[in-house]
């Protein structure tokens, strides 16, 4: 198991879902998790419930650059260092490619690929003065493996995957790690939406769906010194769906 023992990381969008599990998971390694979130008092009550000693609320709409930085001043004025950024904060939206709008495709642009972006350039100064950092961006399968109805979604995520190979050759030599962790189908609100777990995912290989533990122990190895020798590295935790359907 990782030893994430004084760890500082910032997660983003770690007021739900797989953020909310992200971590939870790491301070149960022992890291001391900066809990962002666009709402600070959901961020507030993850934080409370994972413990102030291993969690602190972040006011952070990703969105926006002036609160990464706010964001990533207060960590570091508080601990002195910041060890890892976890990307984590997504938009989702399904609609068909000749009815998506130029709005809705910004939207996306604006949390799933600037948003990455600001992060990344956010953190790369500390992490660049302690000569050793993790960066994770939690991406998706729909990068390589887009469904129908997601084109804009698919071309953000897709653009983050770039975005990371290419940081990841550039910040290698300043000790910086850059790796990617592609989620297939994840018990989380963004995919049930209230309506149940959809029986699609009783045919993937694995006959179920993920949970965002699985998602969590994944970001927790890149997170660590377990993972010293893994830059531009892309993990696929989507219970084989990209490899076809289990029927016979």
């Amino acid at each position: 198991m990782p030893n994430l023992n004084n760890h500082v990381i910032l997660v983003t969008g770690a007021n739900r879902g797989q953020g909310k599990a992200i971590a939870q998971h790491l301070a149960t390694l022992g890291a001391i998790v900066g809990v962002g979130a666009r709402n600070y008092d959901e961020a507030e009550e993850v934080a409370k419930m994972v413990g102030e000693e291993h969690a602190f609320p972040v006011q952070l709409d990703v969105t926006k650059e002036l609160e990464w930085k706010s964001a990533v001043d207060k960590i570091i004025n508080k601990f002195d260092k910041l060890d890892v950024l976890v990307n984590n904060a997504g938009a989702f939206k399904r609609k068909p490619f000749r009815e998506t709008t130029l709005e809705d495709y910004q939207a996306l642009i604006n949390v799933n690929q600037l948003g990455v972006f600001m992060g990344m350039q956010a953190v790369v100064p500390q992490m660049e003065k302690q000569q050793k950092g993790s960066i994770i961006n939690n991406v998706s399968i729909s990068a390589f493996a887009p469904i129908s109805k997601s084109s804009a979604y698919a071309a953000t995520k897709s653009s983050v995957v770039a975005m990371s190979k290419a940081a990841a050759i550039e910040l290698g030599p300043t000790g910086i790690r850059v790796n990617m962790v592609h989620p297939g189908g994840i018990n989380t609100e963004m995919v049930t939406q209230s309506k149940g777990v959809p029986a699609y995912y009783d045919s993937v290989p694995l006959g179920r769906i993920g949970q965002p533990i699985e998602i969590a122990r994944v970001v927790a190895f890149l997170a660590s010194d377990e993972s010293p020798y893994c830059t531009g590295t892309e993990i696929v935790v989507d219970g084989g769906m990209t490899l076809g359907t289990a029927d016979e």
